[in-house]
C-alpha cells in the first residue's frame, strides 16, 4: 500500500532584493498542509536563519522522534504494556563539509517511559527495538538511529 502526503513551503524572505546576496535575504518561510496549523520555518541560526523558528535539521529530529513514539506506543498495546508517560530528549549530529554540503551522522533518542506495573518493565524496555523496527522515519534515514530508553514504574 502506497501513502502520500502533500504540503507547501513558502519563502517569505525576499527582503526586496531577493538572492541578489548570500546576507540579502532572510531564511524564513512557511509550512501549511491541509488541516494542521502553519509551521513557521527558517535556516538554522549558524546558517543565518532565524532562531525563533523550526529549521529543518529540527523537524528531521522531531520527526524520528514521534515517529518512534508512535511505533512504540503501538508495540506496547500489542504486548499489553500500559504506558502511562512517555517523554523524549532526543539529540542529532550533523557534519558539514568544507564544500558546503553536509549531513546527520546519528541520531539519539532519549524516551523516558513510566509503566504501571515492575513486571512490564522488561517488557517495555525490549518493545524499543521492535518500534525501532516499525518506524517509517527511521527506516528513511542513512544514518544511525539510536536508543537510550529508561522505563520505571511510579515512586
Amino acid at each position: 500500500m502506497e501513502h502520500r502526503y502533500k504540503l507547501t513551503v513558502t519563502w517569505t524572505g525576499n527582503t526586496g532584493e531577493g538572492t541578489s546576496t548570500y546576507r540579502g535575504y532572510e531564511r524564513t518561510h512557511i509550512v501549511t498542509a491541509e488541516g494542521p496549523p502553519e509551521l513557521a520555518g527558517s535556516a538554522d541560526r549558524t546558517f543565518h536563519g532565524d532562531r525563533e523558528r523550526w529549521n529543518p535539521e529540527q523537524l528531521l529530529l522531531a520527526a524520528l522522534a514521534q515517529c518512534h513514539m508512535l511505533s512504540y506506543l503501538h508495540v506496547c498495546v500489542d504486548a499489553g504494556v500500559v504506558v502511562t508517560h512517555y517523554v523524549d530528549r532526543a539529540t542529532g549530529s550533523m557534519r558539514t563539509a568544507t564544500h558546503g554540503s553536509g549531513r546527520f551522522t546519528e541520531v539519539v533518542l532519549r524516551p523516558e517511559v513510566i509503566v504501571t506495573d515492575d513486571k512490564l518493565v522488561q517488557a517495555a524496555t525490549k518493545a524499543h527495538h521492535r518500534a525501532n523496527e516499525l518506524c517509517f522515519i527511521a527506516n528513511s534515514v542513512n544514518f544511525r538511529v539510536r536508543h537510550e530508553p529508561v522505563v520505571r514504574v511510579p515512586a
